[in-house]
């Protein structure tokens, strides 16, 4: 009987042995040392604004900002909306978005 308990045992601790070494491997999926999470967004990244679309009805024009349908006269990301042509938009602070060559072609 002594025989079998030792037999037992010796086979228990060589079973159990590779879940504690794989207990002490690391994630891969974890970010590297050194990984810092930044808090705020820097200020060039907030004031990023993105044309999506232009759309024209009649002699009103649409622009989607930021996934936001505005017109003339509009405020986004504190910027009113100057001028909507079929390419581009002007923003009162002098920048113009314009929308992608491949679609205006269209």
């Amino acid at each position: 009987m002594s025989l079998n308990k030792s037999y037992i045992i010796s086979v228990l601790l060589l079973v159990s042995s590779p879940i504690a070494s794989a207990e002490s491997l690391r994630d891969p999926t974890l970010p590297g040392k050194g990984f810092a999470v930044v808090g705020h967004a820097s200020q060039a990244q907030a004031q990023a604004m993105v044309l999506n679309s232009i759309v024209s009805s009649g002699n009103t024009a649409y622009a989607v900002i930021n996934n936001k349908i505005l017109s003339v006269g509009d405020s986004i990301e504190g910027q009113s909306i100057v001028k909507i042509t079929p390419t581009y938009v002007s923003l009162s602070d002098g920048r113009k978005l314009t929308l992608f060559q491949a679609i205006t072609e269209r």
